[in-house]
């Protein structure tokens, strides 16, 4: 009784103690995580630290269980030896010495067995590096056809993982022969060393002996495990360690002077900045910078010639080599690439500040958004899918400059924000933003669009890290050293617009009367903030009242039999599990049999003569234990064999599920839910699951083995023994409902804490600037008690049955001694009586070993079941329809023709494209406008299979593109997206992944795409590194590398998505100077908010509301005052006459 109680508290004690223990751990990474430096950011990858969370925080954990058997594993083996010597003397010296060795051998095998822990780690660090980069840039992947080779890696990288894994195993199912074999070994020794020291051996002594080893037994296998744990927690504990001294942001960089104090607000003496601590590169060198209270300081300059560095270096996100930086009041950031939080539109704005129903309708008007939340089912308190997946560019942007806006600080620092939005709405965010609610506060801007320098008190002009110029617009373009190339390149576009106005403007006067006014109607509709473009997402979801993301589906109820069936066959049919039962069998019959052996020769007295030698007693005992440890070395291989395959054919069935996926389910699924299953599932499907189905079977067995022995003795026994049995079946039942649904509970809690992480990780340098750590590590604290209180009662649950069990089997095992005492003498034979007793000390361990297994099971088959949940998800049209094969050199026009196109994205939602009927000519250039939600996007999606047709169809040139494989269509078109993507490796693995081009071809490409120069200037050349989501890299860079695998792949049909909105207008009018040449002779479509990027193509579509308003040539729109093209150009000429007078009087 007491040492149930005492067992059961302490177990109880040890699992608070590690859940306390992860809550701290988790908070640590993830505040660690918000203070990272841009290097230790580079070194660790997002995935690599969700694995410190999930994985080894997890280990960690584990290992506080294990805690108490440190010190007891000691205790435990010197009463086992005293006991002994009592029995057999001096022979209790052999016992020690033998138990030592089997210790003793576990100290190499710990040794190599903490390597390949470290090797493991390291593989699934890899893994799911890899895995959340592919998940991320899903889109990018199938656009361009490149799924199958990243799947690819992923297997590959998984290969390794697996490879580690098998000699973790094979090494554990050795262990496990030596240690289920050391019984046997220490005994043998034992009667060995007593027979030679002519210590004699009865019935008595010998049962006594095996009462004690089976003592023994019990530390002596808890070694391996907690060696192991050992080992796998001191790997966890020195990779937590490590990342948790990485070196953080220089929190000292910047000095914070009081309002009232100074007059500027940003003062810069002698900066010198770089992205790591290395002095001998400086990104930004010799910056002087003073900044006056209510200034508008505007930033220009080629790419990548340090504009958003100059603005990270004033948010303290860069190392400061030497300077000094001073601000004076709060900051708001805007970052180029948008970050958006899962929630709702009202929560993004807010952003942790109050709700303040004036301020915040006075923003979102300001932001040009009122027209935008129209749109929506929930207006603005419609959720948000996943880093704004239903949300269009544009409406990300303005989302982000309504955020900056309502937290009214002093300083608000934009980087580039007007580049994903239209002329209009540029124009009225520089208006009533910049210049309306933001009029007194101190703005710093970078922009690649000319028309919004001349408005700014003080113009920066970038050049390699340093500011080349300074000065006013008319001061600028009187220097004549360099600003003047980004004005003439925006002037000529801008030329080139007002020809063709003017051109039209002639015409029409002669047009006729009733001609402007056909489409009134559509132009109507056509609101007057064109936004930016739909970036291509389900629109919202009326029935599930504004939920994109629906919350985690979890089973109910008892795990099917299917889930068991499937884990059981999906190796060899389930060959191996016979095989596996057999062996065990095996063993347990071998052991059995060796102790009855003994029992059975060995003389009950001292004056009793033994049956046989002692020797050959020996002999048979040992040739039979021999035997059963054998047993146990085939059981166990089997065991991680099997185990491990089983794990390995899941995990590639849910990757190719996943992978196959329509982006349907990638919008609606956040990534930490997968990467949940990649990582933690996963980790229990290799190294837990199979052992502990197996110990189900292995417990049954023995339990079994020991029935046997007993009802040989006193049947008598099973009087008790089998109602107490019914009594714990009664109270499994009665646990294990409410024990998986905890399970399962807990599992789903894991998801948002790493979703939440890999947000934050996203967005830190806006979380800083704002200063919301402590908001978002509250926020953390908050996901991670949701998920520690269905652990805590998942474990409370655990010792409320293991302690009734331990109690009943006390029960049992006292009422089989009484029995066997209190029998007559002669009925039962004393020894084999002995023999009873030795097993049914063990009878009450087990019978609670057996219930407490089958739970585990059931608690660890809750991985399969969500692993088998991914594998079954519905898949894309094929990728290669074999008797359906495109020519080799088809499309060879480029013709495409959409026949009453109606496009949805779920049978209860509207059509977001409706009866589209056109053709875009063949080896002509298409310009595709409208307002945001007009379709432009899903149109361009349409043509790549990203959203299958609901009716009619597409067909280039001749050929129905439903009709062919998914791969067929995607590798001939080509298209430079909207968000440049770049993946983690080489300059010459992102543009050509597929290896089907020379490297000259790569460095003619390179060239074209004016980063030929850029890339020899870097020692590794074509071998020159990019980081996690090219960050190494500026926005405009990595633009100008989607370019450059268009240029490779030289595709007839060139799809052009919003494609430089990231570059200055000089590298802008080189780059369509490069399209124009290289694909003169092919079909490209184009959305542009650049208006010069639509004003030259040969045709113009304009869609409204997934209609065609109208598709003619730009002259012949323009000579309609009233269409929405017209009005366009009108915005954008008038926006840029002021700039064109200016240039004008200074170029005189």
């Amino acid at each position: 009784m007491i040492e149930t109680i005492t067992q059961r508290q302490w177990i109880f004690g040890a699992r608070q103690a590690g859940l306390r223990l992860r809550v701290a751990l988790i908070s640590h990474i993830y505040k660690k995580g918000l203070n990272l430096s841009s290097k230790s950011r580079q070194r660790h990858s997002g995935g690599e630290i969700m694995n410190y969370m999930s994985v080894d925080v997890q280990r960690i954990t584990d290992f506080m269980y294990y805690i108490n058997v440190i010190w007891m594993l000691p205790v435990q083996v010197t009463l086992a030896v005293c006991i002994l010597h009592t029995n057999l003397g001096l022979g209790s010296l052999a016992a020690l010495a033998a138990t030592l060795t089997v210790m003793g051998m576990n100290i190499p095998l710990t040794r190599i067995q903490k390597r390949y822990q470290s090797k493991i780690m390291e593989a699934k660090d890899n893994r799911m590096k890899a895995t959340s980069e592919v998940l991320r840039n899903m889109k990018t992947l199938k656009l361009q056809a490149w799924d199958t080779e990243f799947q690819n890696r992923l297997e590959e990288l998984r290969a390794t993982e697996s490879i580690w894994l098998w000699k973790s195993l094979r090494q554990g199912a050795f262990s496990a022969f030596i240690f289920w074999g050391s019984p046997t070994f220490i005994s043998l020794v034992t009667f060995w060393v007593c027979m030679l020291m002519g210590i004699e051996l009865t019935a008595g002594r010998v049962l006594s002996a095996f009462a004690t080893f089976r003592m023994l037994q019990d530390p002596i296998f808890n070694l391996p495990d907690l060696l192991n744990v050992v080992a796998q927690g001191k790997v966890s504990v020195d990779r937590i360690a490590s990342y948790l001294r990485e070196e953080e942001v220089q929190h000292n960089a910047i000095e914070y002077v009081p309002r009232d104090h100074t007059q500027f607000d940003i003062v810069i003496e002698k900066g010198r900045f770089s992205w790591d601590s290395e002095p001998s590169n400086p990104t930004l060198d010799g910056i002087d910078l003073r900044v006056k209270r209510g200034m508008k300081v505007a930033l220009c300059g080629t790419v990548g010639s340090g504009k958003s560095s100059l603005l990270s270096s004033i948010l303290g996100e860069m190392y400061k080599q030497s300077g000094t930086v001073k601000i004076g009041g709060t900051k708001a950031y805007v970052p180029q690439s948008p970050w958006i939080l899962t929630g709702n539109f009202r929560d993004n704005i807010t952003f942790g500040k109050e709700y303040n129903s004036v301020k915040y309708e006075k923003t979102i008007e300001a932001c040009a958004l009122i027209k935008d939340f129209e749109l929506f089912s929930c207006g603005d308190l419609t959720e948000i899918g996943e880093r704004g997946i239903n949300m269009s560019g544009g409406q990300k942007q303005r989302i982000q400059i309504a955020r900056s806006v309502y937290q009214d600080a002093d300083i608000y620092l934009f980087d580039d924000p007007f580049s994903a939005v239209d002329a209009h709405t540029g124009s009225h965010l520089f208006k009533e933003c910049l210049m309306g609610v933001l009029r007194e506060k101190t703005i710093l801007y970078v922009t690649h669009q000319v028309e919004f320098l001349p408005a700014a008190d003080l113009i920066l002009v970038m050049q390699n890290g340093r500011i080349a110029q300074a000065g006013t617009f008319e001061q600028l373009l009187k220097q004549n050293i360099g600003f003047e190339v980004l004005v003439g390149a925006h002037n000529q576009a801008l030329e080139s617009i007002l020809m063709v106005e003017n051109s039209s403007r002639k015409t029409l006067n002669s047009a006729p009367e009733g001609e402007s006014n056909d489409n009134s109607q559509s132009n109507s509709e056509l609101s007057h903030t064109q936004h930016n473009i739909e970036q291509g997402s389900p629109p919202e979801i009326n029935e599930k009242e504004g939920k994109l993301v629906q919350d985690e589906e979890r089973e109910r109820g008892s795990i099917s039999r299917e889930v068991y069936w499937t884990y059981l066959t999906t190796v060899k049919g389930g060959a191996l599990v016979p095989l596996i039962l057999l062996a065990q069998s095996s063993f347990q019959v071998l052991q059995v049999a060796s102790n009855y052996w003994m029992a059975w020769v060995c003389p009950t007295s001292s004056d009793a003569k033994p049956t046989f030698k002692m020797d050959f007693i020996l002999l048979v005992y040992m040739a039979l234990s021999v035997g059963s440890a054998f047993c146990v070395l085939l059981r166990a291989i089997l065991v991680a064999k099997a185990g491990l395959w089983t794990a390995q054919k899941l995990f590639i069935n849910m990757l190719h599920s996943i992978l196959r996926a329509p982006m349907s389910f990638f919008d609606s699924t956040p990534h930490g839910r997968i990467l949940n299953r990649a990582s933690t599932d996963q980790s229990v499907l290799d190294l837990e699951m199979a052992t502990k189905l197996g110990w189900c079977a292995f417990s049954i067995i023995q339990i079994l083995g020991t029935i046997a022995v007993m009802s040989q003795v006193a049947w008598q026994v099973f009087v008790i023994f089998i109602p107490v049995t019914a009594v714990c079946v009664w109270y499994q039942r009665y646990y294990t409902p409410t024990a998986r649904e905890l399970a399962r509970l807990s599992q789903i809690q894991i998801a948002p804490i790493l979703h939440h992480f890999a947000e934050s990780l996203a967005g830190v340098a806006s979380i800083r600037a704002f200063d919301q750590e402590g908001r978002f590590v509250y926020s953390n604290l908050e996901l991670i008690d949701s998920y520690s209180k269905p652990w805590f009662h998942n474990v409370s649950a655990m010792e409320w049955l293991s302690y009734r069990l331990n109690l009943l089997s006390n029960f049992v095992f006292a009422f089989s001694l009484v029995l066997l005492v209190v029998l007559p003498e002669g009925i039962i034979n004393p020894s084999i009586a002995g023999l009873a007793v030795t097993y049914g000390i063990n009878l009450n361990v087990l019978q609670a070993s057996v219930i407490w297994n089958i739970c585990n099971a059931e608690n660890k088959m809750i991985s399969v079941e969500r692993i088998i949940q991914y594998s079954n998800i519905k898949s894309e049209a094929a990728l290669v329809i074999e008797d359906s094969r495109p020519p080799n050199n088809w499309p060879e026009i480029g013709t495409i023709c959409f026949k009453n196109l109606q496009i949805r994205y779920a049978e209860h939602l509207p059509s977001v494209l409706k009866s589209i009927n056109c053709t875009f000519p063949g080896r002509k250039k298409i310009g595709v406008v409208g307002r945001t939600g007009s379709g432009k996007s899903t149109l361009i999606q349409a043509i790549f299979r990203i959203v299958e047709p609901w009716e009619g169809s597409i067909v280039i040139d001749d050929l129905d593109i439903c009709k062919i494989g998914l791969h067929d269509l995607r590798l001939r078109l080509s298209i430079i997206p909207q968000d440049p993507t770049m993946f983690e490796g080489t300059v010459r693995g992102n543009l050509d992944p597929l290896e089907q081009h020379s490297d000259k071809e790569v460095w003619e490409a390179l060239d074209k795409c004016q980063l030929g120069q850029l890339v020899r200037s870097k020692q590794e050349k074509l071998q020159a590194s990019v980081v996690e989501n090219g960050e190494n890299w500026s926005a405009g860079q990595r633009q100008l590398f989607c370019l450059g695998r268009a240029l490779l792949k030289k595709s007839s049909i060139l799809v052009l998505d919003e494609a430089t909105a990231s570059v200055d207008s000089a590298t802008d009018g080189v780059i369509q100077k490069i399209i124009g040449q290289e694909f003169k002779d092919r079909t490209v479509v184009t959305i542009a908010h650049r208006i010069h990027t639509v004003i030259d193509s040969d045709l113009v579509l304009v869609l409204s509301d997934g209609k065609i308003a109208q598709f003619d040539a730009p002259s012949k729109l323009l000579e309609r005052e009233d269409s929405f093209f017209s009005k366009l150009i009108r915005e954008y000429s008038r926006r840029s006459q002021s700039f064109i007078s200016l240039a004008t009087q200074n170029g005189q």
